[in-house]
């Protein structure tokens, strides 16, 4: 039986121009389909024929192959869709910056792509960050020279200097978007090897400390604050960005637009957190956000997490509480009572089961029914 005869096409930047990249396995029918296109050359650091990227020569070589030979589009098309939910970006704090002299910032059409495409101003900072990182690291090369090798040997360094996992992956995901959005090459770097995910167990508090936290609230606004965040296993931008609208008190449910993956979902509304809304509302008198801060502005993320910490702290609470670990905890209790896991990710807004099976890990109801060896 004959194998599928097949190309795959790479984006590539050889001698400084953009090229699309053609792989395959020796074959006459397809070497000599190849020798019909414009220009076709080898390059031997890339191991691949290639020919000059333009729109013509791209639907060119698809009416020469197509119907003949399988075409791998994998690393050639975007597969991300564009974010549509996310606030306008804020870069005032990139114009306003100071920088040591010598220092190579990131272009403007890097931020301008971030600024069109809708990131999170969180992954904005983060992205910049990472990228002028990198271009300083090579701050006399030029940027459409720098290949995979220089890119290895970034991340080697960093490495070095023992980063986590983490910081490894944002780093190859703010250069990736240089050359494969920015650019306009669509896994341009598909082959850098990235790092193993890290298996890290969610740090949970008991129910006892959730209530002592909230107790240890400065005032009525916060303690709606941390009664949300845990009772609706909500993340800290979720919070923020709930509209008075999306309080459903007489289907005791929370409305959650937009959130992460750009996903929209209900989540559960307390009794309990529902009296205290109603007593804020009437004092406090919100306009459009639940929580507003000046000028009935949008409250900050700062902010929300330094009510936590400060609250746990009062409460005396051993460990490190942040809005997540409540989310962590409201799942967590959720399983230790019994609700279904499948309700448990609806709730959470969780697109994978593998997420939310996270938390038989620390659920005690996983252990009660183990008779201990030494027992």
């Amino acid at each position: 039986m004959n194998s599928i005869k097949s190309i795959t096409l790479y984006h590539l930047m050889i001698n400084h121009e953009k090229v699309i990249g053609i792989k395959f396995a020796p074959d006459k029918l397809i070497q000599g389909l190849i020798k019909g296109l414009p220009d076709p050359k080898w390059s031997d650091q890339y191991q691949m024929t290639y020919i000059s990227n333009t729109k013509d020569h791209l639907k060119l070589l698809l009416d020469t192959f197509r119907g003949i030979v399988w075409i791998n589009f994998n690393r050639f098309y975007p597969n991300k869709p564009i974010n549509t939910k996310n606030d306008t970006v804020d870069v005032d704090w990139f114009r306003r910056r100071k920088l040591p002299p010598g220092y190579r910032p990131c272009p403007k059409e890097y931020l301008l792509k971030l600024e069109l495409r809708r990131y999170s101003n969180s992954t904005v900072k983060i992205y910049v960050s990472f990228f002028e990182m990198f271009i300083n690291y090579y701050k006399e090369k030029e940027l459409y020279a720098i290949d995979e090798s220089d890119i290895r040997a970034f991340l080697q360094e960093k490495i070095r200097k023992n980063v986590s996992n983490s910081y490894l992956n944002q780093a190859i995901n703010a250069i990736k978007f240089y050359y494969e959005i920015v650019l306009g090459m669509p896994n341009r770097f598909y082959a850098i090897e990235r790092p193993r995910k890290e298996f890290k167990l969610p740090t949970v508090i008991s129910k006892e400390e959730v209530l002592a936290l909230i107790e240890n609230t400065n005032n009525l606004k916060h303690r709606c604050i941390v009664q949300l965040l845990y009772s609706g296993g909500l993340r800290r931008s979720e919070l923020i960005n709930l509209k008075l609208t999306d309080v459903d008190s007489k289907r005791m449910l929370i409305r959650v637009e937009g959130s992460k993956g750009n996903k929209d979902r209900y989540t559960l509304l307390s009794n309990t957190a529902l009296a205290d809304l109603r007593a804020y509302y009437r004092e406090w008198k919100p306009r459009m956000y639940l929580f507003e801060g000046r000028k009935a502005g949008k409250y900050s993320a700062e902010s929300v997490l330094r009510i936590v910490k400060e609250a746990a702290t009062k409460a005396r609470i051993k460990q490190k509480v942040s809005p997540h670990v409540l989310r962590h905890s409201f799942a967590t209790h959720l399983l230790e009572s019994g609700v279904d896991l499948r309700q448990i990710q609806v709730l959470l807004g969780h697109g994978s089961s593998k997420t939310t099976e996270i938390y038989t890990h620390v659920a005690t109801s996983t252990f009660k029914t183990i008779k201990n060896p030494l027992d």
